[in-house]
C-alpha cells in the first residue's frame, strides 16, 4: 500500500469510528431498556459493558475495513469518490450525481421500510426498538443513522468483496474480475446475512418468532440489496450515503408518528 492508500484507509476507518461513536447515544438507552427485562445481575456494570462493546466494535471496524479495501481492490471495487478527492487525479464516478442518486435510493428504501414497520410490524410487535426510539430526543435518533456507516464497511466493503472475490474464481469476466453472476450472488448472500445479523440484537427486545425472522430478512435484505448494488456500481461511499438517507426515514421521521 502506498501513501495514498493509507490515507484512504485512514479516512474510511475514521468514518467507521464516527459511526460507532455517533450511534452510541442512541444504542445505550435501547440496551438499558432491554437489560431491565433480564432477570438477575449483570456480570459488569452496564456502562462498562457498553464501553467494552464499543471498543470491540472499533477494533473490528479498523481490521475488517483494511482487509475489505484490499479485497475490493482485487475485484475492481473500492471507494472511488474518496480516492478522487484524496489524489485529485484518479478517475471515478461524478461525485455530485452519485451522492444524489444514493440519497434518493436510500430515501426510497427508507420510505418502504418505514411503511412496513409502521403499518405491518408495529401492530404485531409492539416491543420493536422503533417504539423505544420514539421516546428518544431527535439528536439521538439522528445518531442512529451514523451506525449505517459501520454496517456498510463490514457488510459491503468487507463481506461482499470477500464473497465476490471467492465466487470470482468460478464466474470470471473477460477482464479477469468477478462476472455479474458472481457479483449478484455475493450481493444476495451479503444481504441475507445482513438480515440474519440483526436477529441477535432483536432477541434482546422480543422473542425470535417466524414473523421476526421473515421481517429481518425482508426488510434488511431489501435494503442490503440496494446498498450492495450501489457499492458495486458506484463505490462504498454511495452505499454509506444511501444507508444514512434510509436511516433518516426509519429512525428520525417514523418514530415521530409512534405513540410513546
Amino acid at each position: 500500500m502506498n501513501k495514498a492508500d493509507w490515507r484512504l484507509l485512514g479516512v474510511l476507518v475514521a468514518g467507521g469510528l464516527l459511526g460507532v461513536l455517533g450511534s452510541a447515544p442512541f444504542m445505550l438507552p435501547l440496551l438499558r431498556a432491554a437489560v431491565e427485562k433480564i432477570p438477575g445481575p449483570l456480570p459488569l456494570p452496564l456502562p462498562l459493558l457498553f464501553a467494552l462493546g464499543l471498543l470491540q466494535q472499533a477494533v473490528l471496524v479498523a481490521v475488517l475495513t483494511g482487509l475489505g479495501l484490499m479485497l475490493a481492490r482485487k475485484i475492481g471495487l473500492g471507494a472511488p469518490l474518496l480516492e478522487g478527492w484524496l489524489t485529485g487525479h484518479r478517475p471515478g464516478p461524478a461525485r455530485g450525481p452519485t451522492l444524489r442518486l444514493s440519497a434518493l435510493l436510500g430515501a426510497a428504501v427508507g420510505i418502504v421500510l418505514s411503511l412496513l414497520l409502521y403499518f405491518w410490524l408495529l401492530p404485531r410487535l409492539p416491543q420493536l426498538p422503533l417504539a423505544t426510539a420514539a421516546g428518544l430526543p431527535v439528536w439521538q435518533r439522528i445518531g442512529a443513522c451514523f451506525g449505517g456507516m459501520v454496517e456498510e464497511l463490514l457488510l459491503r466493503l468487507f463481506l461482499m468483496s470477500l464473497l465476490a472475490w471467492l465466487l470470482g474464481k468460478v464466474w470470471r469476466g473477460t477482464d479477469g474480475r468477478p462476472g455479474s453472476p458472481a457479483m449478484w450472488l455475493a450481493n444476495v448472500v451479503a444481504a441475507v446475512l445482513f438480515g440474519l445479523g440483526h436477529l441477535p440484537s432483536a432477541s434482546l427486545f422480543l422473542p425470535i418468532t417466524p414473523l421476526v425472522v421473515i421481517a429481518a430478512l425482508l426488510l434488511n435484505g431489501l435494503a442490503g440489496l440496494v446498498f450492495g448494488w450501489l457499492c458495486w456500481r458506484r463505490g462504498i461511499e454511495a452505499a454509506m450515503a444511501a444507508h444514512f438517507s434510509c436511516g433518516v426515514f426509519v429512525w428520525v421521521i417514523t418514530p415521530a408518528f409512534v405513540s410513546v
